[in-house]
């Protein structure tokens, strides 16, 4: 079940909001009048999307934006009458990945819903690759130092290579363990 999040203070634009969203292929709309309650159900519910206005009862849309993101990563659009380059700079940084100045047409906040999805999509795409990335470089650098253990003790690179793989596939460890292994025997 595709479920978004609405919070907004207003009634009238929080249906607004909700019939683009059901027009994007939402089937759940939650709405929130209060950015505590937008953080409770976003905690709750894990929406896809969250479209939030700034000023808000309670607590305002940053720093919602702010709660939220520390829990979970989801893409946000935020609604706002404020343009200014200091509420953008303090949006971008709360984690919000579109914005929409009110008023509004429905076109604009089709676009942004779409932009912010597919950039939070694209981002996290990003972050798993550099952790892939990561696990892989950290796994060759412990496989030349254990390679190096076993050139010092008098093997070439291959068959200090050919060693560790043989190793194993015998135990049926990855070269990872089996370099870790080698490096805490020495």
């Amino acid at each position: 079940m595709k479920t978004a999040l609405i919070a907004d203070d207003e009634p009238l634009l929080r249906r607004q909001v909700s019939e683009v969203l059901e027009r994007y292929g939402f089937d759940r709309i939650v709405e929130a009048a209060n950015g505590r309650e937008a953080v409770s159900l976003a905690l709750k519910l894990e929406p896809l999307l969250i479209v939030i206005d700034l000023t808000m009862p309670e607590l305002d849309g940053l720093a919602a934006c702010d709660q939220i993101n520390k829990k979970q990563q989801t893409p946000i659009v935020m609604m706002t009458g404020a343009a200014d380059l200091e509420t953008i700079e303090r949006a971008r940084l709360s984690g919000v990945m579109s914005y929409v100045v009110k008023p509004f047409r429905d076109e604009q906040m089709f676009a942004a819903v779409d932009l912010a999805i597919h950039q939070f999509v694209e981002i996290h795409s990003l972050r798993e690759e550099v952790s892939t990335l990561r696990e892989t470089l950290e796994t060759r650098k412990l496989i030349d130092k254990a390679k190096g253990i076993l050139i010092k003790q008098g093997m070439t690179e291959p068959e200090a290579y050919r060693k560790m793989q043989k190793l194993s596939m015998d135990k049926r460890k990855t070269l990872k363990e089996v370099a870790e292994a080698i490096l805490l025997m020495e």
